[in-house]
């Protein structure tokens, strides 16, 4: 597996998860060994606490290329049975990506709030097209995560 350095992962995770299990959640989604933040490991992964519904923050460095970021996201929520959240591809910075505990993956908007130990996340919500965090200049409409269809905004047939 290569390595590139252009770009840390940056994920929460719902619950309270110590960083050994963490890492050997991500480990085995990578079928890779992962360090904390050891000078010369191939992979670092530095997990800390927050407050909030995702009080667990990952950020991994020095990424594996060719893996997408959202399929190791999935596969980390299998093993620790825990919902993860990672960015979205939208400049919305209320808009996310849930791999939920089943592997399933969904467009959802969450309330944030910064403080001295970093970001609280709460308030998780489907996105629907009809929140009005969609209607943010970096719209829902433009992610590859479309917004999740309501009974007033079905699916496109």
């Amino acid at each position: 597996m290569e390595y590139m350095a252009d770009g840390p992962w940056n994920w929460c995770v719902a619950g309270r998860w110590e960083p050994d299990r963490v890492m050997g959640a991500l480990a085995g989604a990578l079928e890779r060994p992962v360090h904390g933040m050891v000078p010369g490991a191939d992979l670092l992964c530095d997990v800390y606490h927050a407050g909030g519904d995702f009080p667990t923050l990952v950020d991994v460095y020095v990424t594996p290329a060719g893996v997408a970021e959202e399929t190791i996201a999935s596969a980390v929520a299998v093993r620790l049975g825990a919902a993860v959240l990672l960015p979205d591809d939208t400049l919305n910075p209320s808009r996310y990506v849930l791999a939920e505990p089943d592997g399933s993956l969904r467009a959802v908007h969450v309330d944030e709030v910064e403080t001295d130990d970093g970001p609280e996340r709460r308030n998780v919500r489907p996105c629907t097209g009809a929140d009005p965090a969609c209607a943010a200049p970096a719209g829902c409409d433009r992610s590859r995560w479309k917004p999740g269809p309501t009974p007033e905004r079905p699916a496109a047939a």
